[in-house]
């Protein structure tokens, strides 16, 4: 994953919530990427305390990703480049289903678009759906932001329930 977003000249940081920062120095790209350890934390947490709007002003887009997503076929360029011609503010790709577990069905790549923004079940979403679990809302899995979208988000999330949320 890393490799590929350095590849397209994006800067990447890791966040280590394990406290295990020295096992990736055998990998080359790991001194041209920022480093962060804190043990037990959420990817909100540490957004929340390194990402404020104002440090991340010179970035079009924040990407908060899981480092458990395949990226195997997923082009970064190509992701911007559709995300800005759709206007999104606040995306995330969509999985492959017959590569990935879908656990929410909106985060399911639909075969015949290039971007969905709702989900269709009989009985329950249909055209005229205008709410979650249908439409309006990411999962938070592979969140990605423009810096206004960021700037908004970021104070969203709250200090409180990051602080507790482990103990």
């Amino acid at each position: 994953m890393v490799k590929k977003f350095l590849s397209s000249n994006f800067s990447v940081m890791l966040f280590h919530y394990d406290g295990f920062v020295d096992k990736w120095k055998e990998f080359e790209w790991s001194n041209h990427v920022v480093h962060i350890s804190a043990q037990n934390q959420t990817k909100w947490w540490f957004a929340k305390r390194f990402l404020h709007p104002d440090i991340v002003e010179d970035y079009s887009y924040i990407f908060l990703w899981d480092e458990d997503l395949g990226v195997e076929n997923f082009d970064p360029q190509l992701y911007l480049s559709i995300v800005r011609s759709e206007g999104l503010e606040i995306s995330q790709p969509a999985l492959d289903t017959s590569k990935s577990q879908i656990h929410q069905q909106i985060t399911a790549r639909a075969r015949k678009s290039v971007v969905h923004r709702r989900i269709y079940k009989p009985g329950i979403c249909d055209g005229k759906s205008s709410a979650p679990p249908c439409t309006g809302w990411v999962e938070m899995m592979a969140p990605v932001f423009t810096k206004a979208a960021w700037r908004c988000a970021w104070y969203m999330i709250q200090v409180d329930f990051l602080l507790h949320q482990f103990f």
